[in-house]
Formats: C-alpha cells, sequence, structure tokens
C-alpha cells in the first residue's frame, strides 16, 4: 500500500489559493496539495487530474510546502521577469507620458522621430523594434501610417504625382 500524503499543516494555505487564484498555474498549484490530502488520490491520480506529469506535480507540492513554510521565496511570475528590460513598467509608462503628450490628445506618433527622444530619457541606445515592443507594453497601437520615406525626395514625389501620365485613356 502507497503512503499517504504529507504536508496536512499546508491545507488551510492551499484553500485560500484555491479561492484567490488568479492563473490556471496557482489553481494547478492548489490543487496538487489538496487532492492527495483532502480525496486521498496518489500522486499519479493527482498528475493526472491536474494535467502534470508525476515528478512534476511532487515538485508542486514539495514547493509550495517550502514558501509556505518560510524556508524558500516563492517564486516570481513570467510577467515580473523581464530579464534585459532598459527599465520597469512604472519607467517606461513615465518616458512616454514625458515624451508622447500631445499623441495622447490624437496627434500622431512618428516612432523614428520619437525614438531619440526615449533614448535620451533612458540614457541608452534602442532598436526601433524595442521601442515598438514598448509602446505596445503600454497600449499604444499603430494607428496610420507613415506617409513618407525618411530619406525620400518631397519635390520628386509631387512632380512624379502631378505629371505621371495617364494609363488608360477613353477611347
Amino acid at each position: 500500500m502507497a503512503r499517504s500524503a504529507s504536508g496536512s499543516e499546508h491545507i488551510e494555505a492551499a484553500r485560500k489559493l484555491l479561492k484567490t487564484a488568479r492563473t490556471a498555474d496557482d489553481l494547478r498549484l492548489a490543487q496538487s496539495v489538496l487532492l492527495p490530502l483532502e480525496l486521498g488520490l496518489s500522486i499519479e491520480q493527482t498528475a493526472l487530474a491536474i494535467g502534470r506529469s508525476s515528478g512534476a506535480t511532487c515538485t508542486m507540492r514539495t514547493r509550495f510546502a517550502k514558501v509556505t513554510a518560510g524556508e524558500m521565496t516563492a517564486p516570481r511570475s513570467k510577467r515580473e521577469l523581464r530579464n534585459r528590460a532598459k527599465a520597469n513598467l512604472e519607467r517606461e509608462r513615465q518616458i512616454l507620458n514625458e515624451v508622447l503628450p500631445d499623441a495622447a490628445t490624437g496627434g500622431v506618433v512618428v516612432i523614428p522621430r520619437v525614438k531619440p527622444a526615449i533614448e535620451a530619457k533612458l540614457g541608452k541606445t534602442l532598436a526601433l523594434s524595442s521601442v515598438y515592443r514598448m509602446l505596445a507594453r503600454h497600449g499604444w497601437r499603430k494607428l496610420a501610417p507613415d506617409t513618407y520615406h525618411p530619406q525620400g525626395d518631397p519635390e520628386a514625389r509631387d512632380d512624379w504625382k502631378k505629371n505621371s501620365p495617364a494609363l488608360w485613356t477613353k477611347s
């Protein structure tokens, strides 16, 4: 006969997590503790119920017990792990509010023109794609395409528009 599950001292913490879980991972974590203790399921049955392997389920239970007992800190969420971030989210929000005040009232933002101002505020260089990702993180989206190439010749463009021959003529 298999040995009974340990960790009955963590049932209340697991019930609390079950009620306040915001993610599927939090829910699985609470279930990995509660199912063996309250329903008498084995680790294999619990793993099958929560959709994880037996090893992962056992690791989740052990980690929960250590975090609850204060022997270990809780792992940070993936949203908090911005490994090579140039600034934290609050600093990014502050920079965008300083650099784009007229855009919030309906002005058009041309990213290549805004990029040097953002870099100056950060004190670091950024790739253009990083600026686009930063704007996306804070709810900005591209509303209007850039109307012309920055290295283009406006006079040549206007001459071409005005003087281009008609392709089809009425007969």
